[in-house]
C-alpha cells in the first residue's frame, strides 16, 4: 500500500484524517447471539488481537467491557435495551438515522485523554445481506474494523476479507499489515495529521 491509499482509508466524509488504536486491552461482550455465535466472534477477537500484538482480558477496570457487540433484527430494538441510551448519547436520533439510511451496521467509539480507543459498541442489524454470511466471516470482519478508526468509506466497495486458495477466508494480507503497523509500539495511538499515513505505509511494507 503506498501512503494515499492508507491515508483514503482513514479519511472521514468531512475530509479530515483521523487513525486511532485500542489503548487498552480487548474485554468483548456479545449480545443477540447462541452459545456458538459467541465463541466464534470471540475466536475472531483472539485471533486478530495475536496477529496484532495487542491483548485482551477478562475484565477492563474502568468499563468492564469495553466493546460491546450486539446482533438484532430491527433498529428500534435498540430502544428498549435498558442503559443503553445512558451509554450512546442521541441514540434515538442515531437510531432513527440509521433506520432511515437503512444500514446493517455501526459503529460507535469512545476515547481516552490521549486519543485512543477505549470502548467500542459494534450494532449489526442482521438483514439478508449479513444473515447469508458464515458467522466466521461476519465475525472476522467486524473484529477487524473494530480494532482501528477506519474512515467511513474504506470497505464500502471491498470488504477487508480475502480468500486463501483452499477456500478459508483471512484478513486481506495488506489490512492486517496495516493494522501490525498501527499496533506498533513506536507509533502513536492516535493520529490526525495525514502524514501518519506515510509513516504507517513505510511499516506496511516492513510488516
Amino acid at each position: 500500500m503506498d501512503a494515499a491509499e492508507v491515508e483514503a482509508l482513514f479519511t472521514r466524509e468531512d475530509g479530515s484524517y483521523l487513525c486511532a488504536r485500542w489503548g487498552r486491552p480487548l474485554v468483548p461482550v456479545v449480545f443477540g447471539v447462541e452459545d456458538a455465535t459467541l465463541s466464534v466472534v470471540k475466536g475472531a477477537f483472539e485471533g486478530v488481537c495475536a496477529m496484532s500484538g495487542h491483548k485482551m482480558a477478562e475484565h477492563d477496570p474502568e468499563l468492564g467491557a469495553n466493546v460491546m457487540v450486539f446482533f438484532f433484527r430491527d433498529w428500534a430494538e435498540l430502544m428498549e435495551l435498558p442503559d443503553l441510551g445512558r451509554m450512546i448519547d442521541g441514540l434515538p436520533e442515531m437510531v432513527e438515522r440509521l433506520q432511515a439510511g437503512g444500514a446493517n451496521q455501526y459503529r460507535v467509539f469512545r476515547f481516552d485523554k490521549d486519543g485512543a480507543i477505549k470502548a467500542a459498541f459494534v450494532f449489526l442489524r442482521m438483514d439478508e445481506s449479513l444473515s447469508q454470511m458464515p458467522a466466521e466471516d461476519l465475525a472476522l470482519a467486524q473484529v477487524a474494523q473494530v480494532m482501528l478508526t477506519w474512515g467511513n468509506g474504506a470497505f464500502a466497495s471491498r470488504s477487508p476479507l480475502g480468500r486463501l486458495g483452499d477456500g478459508r477466508v483471512v484478513l486481506r494480507p495488506e489490512i492486517g499489515a496495516l493494522i501490525r503497523a498501527a499496533y506498533d509500539r513506536v507509533m502513536p495511538p492516535a493520529a490526525i495529521d495525514p502524514s501518519h499515513a506515510l509513516r504507517l505505509a513505510a511499516r506496511t511494507g516492513l510488516a
